[in-house]
Order: structure tokens, then sequence, then C-alpha cells
């Protein structure tokens, strides 16, 4: 069950990352709070790497050709998700089209079984849908469903589809990296990677498109720091999950993170939470228990 307990720590600093970049859109804005988790993130994912080197003693992995495929398919996804989620936020259902992306995990079950065969029990499959349910019940608010149309939906069933193939392209490059001795290696090495191609590439595509939002982030280092070591601590533990654990049961279980954000909510906010919002959390809590039972 350590990939459970690896899964509750990447999804409680995911929302501390979320926070903190947060208050960076208004001044970077969203490209460039999305960026600081990949510009700052890749240095203390380097330490992280540069740790478990000196700790394990071993050499660093050689990946092979059948490994760069996959680490392609999980950044590529990755970038389209994002490119569609911030589509989805000009539209005036968001909270409907994030409900969508959250069947993220219905759809990370077909990929893993098409792509990787990873297998999908009964009884994996009904705390999937269960879990899932109960997110789309917490967000979607009575007559919001009708304020966009079909817009919102396909958005969000799309990103929420990249999202998970971005998920399954990450552990399948961790599943094919030869040359390394444990799976901490293999995710952290594969971490590593991910973050620095991302950094390059946004990097380059700021460097073109808009400088001044580069030069902002710089400005902002303190602020951005924070964040990206959130983000880096976030995306280690996911990676460690990642390589002991099927995506589907993973990303099932981050779903708990609706449930930190419902607490925040509640008990910081003090704002009330709807009966519609405690059934939600009552099949969220349901489909969760089921998918740690199932393992």
């Amino acid at each position: 069950m350590l990939w459970a307990v690896f899964t509750l720590i990447a999804a409680a600093a995911q929302t501390v990352r979320n926070a903190a970049q947060r208050e960076l859109t208004a001044t970077l804005g969203t490209v460039g709070a999305t960026h600081v988790r990949f510009l700052f993130g890749a240095p203390f994912a380097l330490l992280f790497l540069l740790g478990v080197l000196v700790y394990s003693g071993v050499p660093l992995p050689k990946p092979t050709l059948a490994y760069w495929p996959w680490i392609a398919v999980g950044l590529a996804a990755q970038v389209t998700a994002t490119a569609l989620m911030l589509a989805a936020m000009n539209d005036r259902s968001f909270v409907v089209t994030i409900a969508y992306i959250k069947t993220e995990p219905v759809q990370v079950a077909l990929f893993g079984f098409v792509l990787l065969g990873d297998k999908v029990t009964p009884l994996l499959a009904a705390a999937i849908l269960i879990a899932t349910a109960g997110v789309v019940v917490m967000s979607i608010k009575p007559g919001a469903a009708q304020a966009g149309g079909m817009k919102p939906t396909l958005l969000g069933l799309v990103s929420g589809g990249c999202f998970g193939l971005s998920a399954i392209g990450y552990r399948g490059a961790i599943l094919n990296l030869e040359g390394a001795n444990d799976f901490v290696l293999s995710a952290t090495y594969t971490l590593f990677i991910g973050l620095v191609l991302q950094t390059i590439l946004l990097s380059a595509f700021l460097a073109v498109r808009d400088f001044g939002v580069l030069r902002a982030i710089f400005r902002a280092w303190r602020p951005s720091l924070f964040a990206g070591f959130m983000g880096a601590l976030a995306s280690q533990f996911w990676f460690l999950a990642f390589a002991i654990a099927t995506a589907a049961s993973v990303r099932t279980l981050a779903l708990v993170e609706v449930l930190f954000a419902q607490g925040i909510s509640k008990f910081i906010f003090k704002q009330p939470t709807s009966a519609r919002e405690l059934a939600g959390i009552a099949l969220v809590v349901f489909g969760v228990g089921l998918l740690v039972w199932a393992h």
C-alpha cells in the first residue's frame, strides 16, 4: 500500500502548489504561473536525483530508445491538456468543465489497459466510477450544465483524456527505463528528464512569443521558488506512485484532492457545505475506500 501513501502526499503537495500558483497568476498571467512549476521545479528535481544517487551508490540509468516515445507522449499530452484546460477557463461554464476533466480516472483505466496492459478488475472499475461520479456531483451546480452548451463538455472530456494519457506516458517511461535498480531511481530520473524538457520547451516558447513574461517570472523568484518546490515535490510522489501501481488506481485515489479543497473551503473560509456536496463527498469517500480494499 506504499503507492497510496505516495499518492496522498502528492495530492496534498499539489493542493499547496495550486494555491501558490493562483497567487502568481495575477502578476505573471496563466502561462507564466504555469511555467513556474517547470522552471523552478527542475532544480529541485535535480537535487532529488542527486540525493537518490548518493544514497543508493548506483550510476545513472541509461534510457533505451523505447524510453523516449513514452516520455514524449507524457510531455505532449500534458501540454495539450493544459492548453485545453486554459481554454475552458475562458468559458463561463468553468465549473462544469472541471467536473468533466475529473473523469480522467475512467479514461486512464482505458488507456492503461490498451497501452500498458494494466488490469482493471470489476471491483477496481466500480471504485473508479463511484469516486468519479462523486466529483461530478460535487462540481456541477443545478442549471450550470446548460450555461455553455456542448463546448465545455467536449473541452473537459478531451482535457481529462489528455491528462490521463500523460499519466500513462510517464508510467510507461518509468517501466521502460533500463539500468535502474529500483523504482525510486526510475521515478526520480524520469521526473528530472520530464521537467528539464518542459522547461526548455516552454522557455523557448515564451522567449519567442512573450519575453516579458520570462523577465516577470525571474523578478518574482521568491514566491516562484516555493511554488516550484511544491510542484517538484508533488510530481516526485506522483511518479513514485506510478512506478508501483496502475495509473488508474493512482489517479482515482488522487480525487481526495477535491476533499482537501472542500475542507479548506469549509474550515478556513467558513463556506457552508450543501446537501449536494455532502452526497458527492460520500460517493468519493466510498469509491476511494473501495479502491483501497480492491488492492
